[in-house]
């Protein structure tokens, strides 16, 4: 039975978080453009769970598809969602099945910058930074770029 990612190890490069929100889109539109200019690789990272992935094609009443379906939709959406953006860089798109500050934790390990927003699609509006970012902020074994939004995330 295959398996699903469940943690990416990099070598070098540009990570950035990306959860689909406007805020994360922002992260990934700077990230890009840094990785450009250093002529690095571009790492998007999706961390996913059941609860924040597309349905996969497979879902029927009274059938649960396995994850690595569930997977391949999440990785499906992420391709479509990118491809519109029109990035000018060497993009590594990676999904991963985990909490996000997890996943990007680990995959922090190995890059050399990681990039979040300062909010995503999760958590409550009027905190000043999203789980995600606090935990990456505090705990990144590399440098961090905190993108701000404004106020409407």
């Amino acid at each position: 039975m295959a398996e699903v990612v469940k943690a990416v190890d990099l070598d070098g490069g540009v990570l950035v978080g990306y959860d689909g929100s406007p805020a994360s889109e922002a992260a990934l539109r700077w990230a890009s453009g840094i990785a450009r200019r250093l002529d690095e690789p571009l790492h998007v990272l999706r961390a996913w769970g059941m609860m924040n992935a597309p349905v996969p094609a497979t879902k029927q009443g009274g059938y649960i598809p396995p994850l690595v379906d569930w997977e391949g939709a999440v990785r499906d959406e992420l391709e479509a969602k990118i491809g519109r953006m029109e990035l000018d860089c060497d993009l590594r798109l990676h999904v991963v099945h985990d909490q996000a500050s997890a996943a990007l934790l680990h995959a922090a390990k190995g890059a050399h910058l990681l990039v979040v927003a300062r909010r995503g699609a999760g958590g409550f509006r009027g905190l000043g930074f999203g789980s995600t970012a606090d935990q990456v902020a505090r705990h990144s074994p590399c440098p961090v770029v905190v993108v701000p939004v404004d106020g409407h995330a």
